[in-house]
């Protein structure tokens, strides 16, 4: 039995969950919304303010993805009540970063700028010019976001 997969979700005040017949999950909060269609064999159960998720059955497919899908509907709740936030710090002499509209242009000692487009629904701030703060509700986003960006200067 998958032990991630029992666990149920708690849903904090201010955040509604829509479930579908067809498998679709919409989380709404006060930070955002989104969405997630379920995969084959996997299904959410409300019950007043918490979720369970169950599988249909033991094929290995299914059991592989019963404690993923937990985690995905937890971090969803998660993200559309709290957020995530990763936090970068340049460090090197003379390199910098800056927002400028919706890319965020990074100076690492190469001949030219590096400009990265920022995703929509992911906010980026710059503070010092070397520490960057990178905020969303989508945590996938958010951590691949920061992970192209380390990316540039290992």
């Amino acid at each position: 039995m998958s032990r991630v997969g029992q666990k149920s979700i708690s849903l904090p005040d201010k955040v509604s969950i829509n479930l579908t017949s067809q498998g679709g999950v919409s989380v709404e909060g006060p930070k955002g919304k989104l969405e997630w269609q379920l995969p084959t064999g996997i299904s959410v159960e409300q019950a007043d303010t918490t979720l369970t998720v169950k599988r249909e059955n033991d094929q290995r497919r299914v059991r592989a993805l019963h404690g993923t899908a937990r985690s995905l509907i937890s971090n969803m709740v998660e993200g559309v009540s709290a957020g995530f936030t990763k936090e970068l710090e340049i460090q090197g002499v003379g390199f910098r970063a800056a927002v400028k509209g919706d890319k965020l242009d990074l100076s690492l000692g190469k001949s030219h700028p590096i400009l990265h487009p920022i995703p929509e629904g992911i906010t980026v701030t710059v503070t010092e010019n070397t520490k960057i703060k990178v905020e969303g509700t989508d945590k996938q986003v958010v951590g691949q976001f920061a992970a192209e960006v380390r990316n540039y200067y290992p």
